[in-house]
């Protein structure tokens, strides 16, 4: 990793600065990123706008990460993206120091300026003030939550995180939050004030609210929203769709058009893989990338409150640098079996490492390195009325949609 904006900056130059002709959603946060960002690019592309949406990671295909209207960009695209940035890049010697998320971010900037998107949702990578996307002058900016994740890069203290994820917030620009701790909060208005930026907060200037009949309603500064449906599963999801309609309303009142009907049909169809994305195979299985504490115990909630089933099956593969025991004390009591598993990247703990550790809150626990393989263990083991998990990283997650996307399950 090479934290800083010189590096992204000089990159945007050599393809002529792209970014500034982009009307750009900068969305950041710990959790529920992805999730806005995707609901809010379903809600406009509903409504007829064209909508660039660029994410991190990706499950399967790097394509994933870079979209207009649901579309993947194409392999001949990234070739084609690759190539010219990398030609760029030695004419005008720029030294080789930038990483891999740099080189990205300015290729999906530079693909939506070509393609003219009407608007670009642009995911923060990691924190926010030193991340390659905080190069943009954007309509809006949004921090759907804060908690605990990369401690050893953002720092142990919340205030610490919180205020790298501040730095995104722009001078007169406004920043539509759902964070709810009174010290995370009281940070963004110090942060807002000091940038004369307008803040919106959920719980205080809009709201949302699950209903007996598995709805929500919204109410903002103008919109009442009765009887939402949503695509994703999750009464977590509520949080996150209530922080989008809150954006897309300060978006509507800055001229973009969005009808009732766009809010409706966006919400109800958007789609979010690997997150609390249920398999309907026989027997169920659950993917969901819980990564990090919040997730973890987000995820723990939704199991023990909005599934029923007869044993729990859980594959799990986390990252090296996460809170392993955290996760696994939230997550392991759960579990009927866990299988350890290890998906193919440098940062995963060990199979072995996880399955010490679970020992201590599940009786039954084996060692699968191979992700697919322990899914495919699971599927022999469990009946027609258990459930599998596959969760502790959306790199294992990716592994095991992979897998079943092989054998014919997706």
């Amino acid at each position: 990793m090479v934290f800083g904006l010189e590096n992204i900056t000089r990159l945007l130059q050599t393809l002529g600065d792209p970014h500034l002709d982009l009307k750009v959603i900068h969305v950041g946060g710990t959790n529920g990123k992805g999730s806005v960002s995707a609901m809010m690019a379903s809600t406009l592309q509903e409504e007829g706008h064209r909508v660039g949406l660029y994410t991190s990671p990706h499950l399967i295909s790097f394509t994933e990460r870079i979209q207009i209207n649901g579309a993947d960009i194409t392999w001949a695209e990234v070739v084609e993206l690759t190539d010219l940035l990398r030609r760029r890049v030695e004419e005008d010697h720029i030294p080789p120091c930038f990483t891999f998320f740099d080189f990205t971010t300015a290729m999906a900037m530079y693909y939506f300026a070509r393609r003219k998107v009407d608007v670009a949702i642009l995911e923060v990578g990691l924190g926010g003030r030193l991340d390659s996307t905080n190069v943009v002058h954007p309509l809006i900016t949004i921090i759907t939550n804060i908690s605990r994740d990369h401690l050893d890069i953002l720092g142990e203290r919340i205030e610490d995180i919180a205020r790298e994820k501040a730095g995104i917030v722009k001078e007169g620009i406004s920043l539509i939050s759902g964070v709810t701790q009174p010290e995370v909060r009281e940070i963004l208005e110090q942060e807002c004030m000091k940038k004369e930026a307008p803040l919106r907060l959920m719980g205080r200037d809009f709201w949302g609210e699950q209903t007996a009949s598995g709805t929500f309603t919204f109410h903002g500064r103008s919109w009442r929203l009765e009887g939402i449906r949503l695509g994703l599963a999750g009464a977590f999801q509520i949080h996150n769709a209530t922080v989008a309609l809150g954006a897309l309303e300060e978006l509507g009142e800055r001229g973009y058009r969005i009808g009732e009907k766009s809010m409706y049909n966006g919400l109800a169809k958007v789609r979010w893989p690997g997150r609390l994305e249920l398999i309907p195979t026989s027997p169920r299985i659950l993917l969901d990338g819980a990564h990090n504490p919040a997730a973890a115990s987000a995820l723990k909630a939704c199991l023990e409150e909005e599934f029923d089933y007869r044993r729990l099956y859980m594959v799990m593969g986390i990252m090296e640098d996460k809170e392993v025991a955290v996760i696994l004390s939230e997550l392991a009591p759960l579990a009927d079996m866990l299988i350890a598993s290890r998906p193919h990247n440098p940062r995963a703990i060990s199979a072995q490492r996880i399955a010490e550790i679970a020992r201590n809150h599940c009786k039954e626990v084996a060692v699968i390195e191979d992700v697919g393989q322990g899914v495919a263990s699971a599927r022999e083991k469990a009946q027609e009325d258990d459930l599998i998990v596959v969760t502790g990283s959306l790199y294992t997650v990716g592994e095991a949609r992979d897998f079943l996307l092989s054998k014919g399950k997706l």
